[in-house]
């Protein structure tokens, strides 16, 4: 199970992992409500490295990106993105994008959803080794929202 971080304590975590010889792996997102997508997608992207950093988008940051969200609180859904076994650590990023947290971490390697084209991945300027993952066709945070709003009506 991973740890919750700010930004500064995280930097020194990752720098002790690196002189460790530890390959770190980055990805993002906002990771409202977790789904099977969200896992699947965890588990191949923690199979990239020896450690795997979840950058998470704060309340205020998802706002400005998705409207109406979150629906689930930063604490908590770094809570639950901490608690998965494939996650090593969580920092907590205030921005619209996470390029200065990338530029800070210094990750080996960053990885985004299929959902990404290569050239459009946030940071893939600065980080030596960039995956795109598999996209989970019909896994998303706004389909179960849309459905739960379908129920109601």
């Amino acid at each position: 199970m991973g740890n919750i971080a700010g930004v500064d304590k995280a930097k020194s975590m990752i720098e002790g992992l690196k002189r460790d010889g530890k390959r770190v792996v980055f990805t993002n997102g906002c990771f409202d409500i977790i789904h099977a997508g969200h896992i699947r997608y965890l588990k191949e992207a923690s199979k990239l490295g020896d450690v795997l950093v979840v950058g998470l988008n704060s309340d205020s940051s998802v706002k400005g990106i998705k409207d109406g969200r979150p629906v689930v609180p930063q604490e908590e859904r770094a809570e639950v993105l901490s608690a998965l076994d494939m996650v090593d650590l969580v920092v907590i990023f205030n921005e619209e994008t996470p390029y200065e947290l990338i530029k800070t971490l210094g990750p080996d390697v960053l990885v985004k959803g299929g959902d990404w084209s290569r050239k459009d991945i946030i940071g893939s300027d600065i980080v030596k080794e960039v995956h795109s993952l598999k996209y989970y066709e019909g896994m998303s945070t706004t389909g179960i929202i849309d459905k739960i709003r379908s129920l109601k009506s």
